[in-house]
């Protein structure tokens, strides 16, 4: 049975809670998010919406505007310490929605994020930074986080490999971040997706679309708004006091070991949609993974997770594709790897799902990852994945002997040292 949101373990009460509640609206072409903040301010006059516009960003500048459905509060240019995303989130986007909060203690508000940030970021804000000395959350409460998504322009950002910085929406000098890469980002963290508008090749693309959303992020609630004319009301009914966000939910690359799924198998191509899951209990060959990176990756729209290499057994290895781009970085330690002290930094949730699958071999190490395109060979994939794993006779020969192996990921993963 689905309890409701004020129900479910760890759940903020919305019908109880006072603090001003946040929506945050996410999505990489304005036009769509704005007209979904547009509808909102219809609907409630009280509502404050908080945007920034980082076009000068990288010269120390950043355009904030807050404003009501009847007027413009405030129209300011904010000079900056530092001039990049993050730093404007840290030093203007939280001071700012906390300073509302208190100014106007009965108005919610809506946060439009830029369009090259991503949400996970703000999260991540929230958690480390401080207002007057307390946690942002004291203020106002984050009820959801919304991406809305232009029907008409999502594959071709997907399928993207142009860098932010083509585009001049690159946040620092050191921003080699993709189109795909942030649009995915986007999706992923949401935990409420709106598909705007319809497709220019019809009903059926769109169709295709909405089910393309619903494999990369099948945690969130999603919604079609096809029609010119939008329902305001309908439309905040679904948007706000939904109490969907969950700030102790991982990172989308963290979700696989802290026991939370990576994404759906559904390998039966459903409007051409296929999602293919993969999981391992032995390891990579790095050799061998590494000749296929781009076998494995050909066709694929998004693909992550994790996954283990048999020449670097102490390390999970992050794993995330976008268009044509691939990274591979570091997730920290498996526990199978700590001193015992080392486990006590890991959240309770990790150790869980460890001792869940906890193998006397291999301990908590394993792979699961995600493929995710339009009409994959999810059979193929598979095979060409196990084609990489190390074979029986590679298994018998002991860690010992993998770790000497030649690695062409050798020096490309750091962990970070455990006492």
């Amino acid at each position: 049975m689905m309890l409701p949101p004020h129900a479910q373990p760890g759940a903020v009460d919305v019908r109880t809670d006072t603090r001003p509640a946040v929506t945050v609206l996410s999505g990489f072409w304005p036009a769509a998010t704005f007209a979904t903040a547009r509808a909102l301010l219809a609907v409630d006059p009280s509502l404050l919406l908080v945007r920034h516009d980082l076009a000068g960003v990288r010269d120390g500048v950043v355009h904030r505007i807050v404003r009501t459905g009847s007027g413009v509060l405030e129209d300011e240019r904010v000079s900056l310490v530092h001039g990049c995303a993050a730093c404007t989130l840290r030093e203007d986007v939280l001071p700012t929605l906390v300073r509302l909060a208190r100014q106007h203690p009965c108005h919610d508000l809506v946060l439009i994020l830029p369009e090259a940030v991503e949400p996970q970021t703000l999260a991540a804000a929230c958690e480390y930074c401080l207002v007057d000395g307390a946690p942002v959350t004291e203020a106002v409460r984050f009820d959801s986080y919304v991406t809305v998504v232009d029907a008409a322009r999502l594959l071709g950002g997907l399928s993207s490999t142009d860098e932010l910085a083509r585009h001049g929406l690159h946040a620092a000098d050191d921003d080699h971040r993709t189109v795909a890469d942030v649009i995915s980002r986007q999706i992923e963290y949401a935990d409420t997706i709106v598909l705007w508008g319809q497709s220019t090749e019809g009903s059926f693309d769109t169709t295709r679309l909405s089910i393309l959303l619903h494999r990369m992020a099948p945690w969130a609630a999603h919604f079609t708004l096809g029609e010119p004319v939008i329902d305001g009301t309908a439309l905040a009914a679904r948007l706000r006091h939904t109490g969907r966000h969950r700030p102790d939910t991982p990172a989308v690359l963290a979700r696989g070991i802290e026991g939370h799924t990576v994404g759906v198998h559904e390998p039966i191509p459903d409007c051409g949609v296929v999602s293919a899951v993969f999981r391992a209990r032995r390891p990579f060959h790095p050799g061998r993974l590494h000749k296929a990176l781009e076998g494995i990756t050909d066709g694929v729209l998004r693909s992550r997770g994790h996954l283990w290499l048999a020449s670097q057994p102490d390390t999970v290895v992050a794993w995330e594709s976008a268009g044509a781009g691939l990274s591979m970085g570091s997730l920290g330690s498996w526990l199978a790897a700590l001193p015992d002290a080392g486990w006590d930094e890991e959240s309770d949730m990790r150790r869980l799902a460890a001792a869940m699958e906890w193998d006397p071999y291999y301990g908590d190490r394993h792979s699961h990852l995600v493929f995710i395109g339009l009409d994959l060979d999810a059979v193929g994939l598979h095979r060409l994945l196990s084609a990489c794993l190390l074979s029986d006779g590679e298994l018998a020969t002991g860690e010992e002997v993998w770790r000497h192996w030649s690695d062409p990921f050798a020096g490309c993963f750091t962990t970070q040292a455990q006492p």
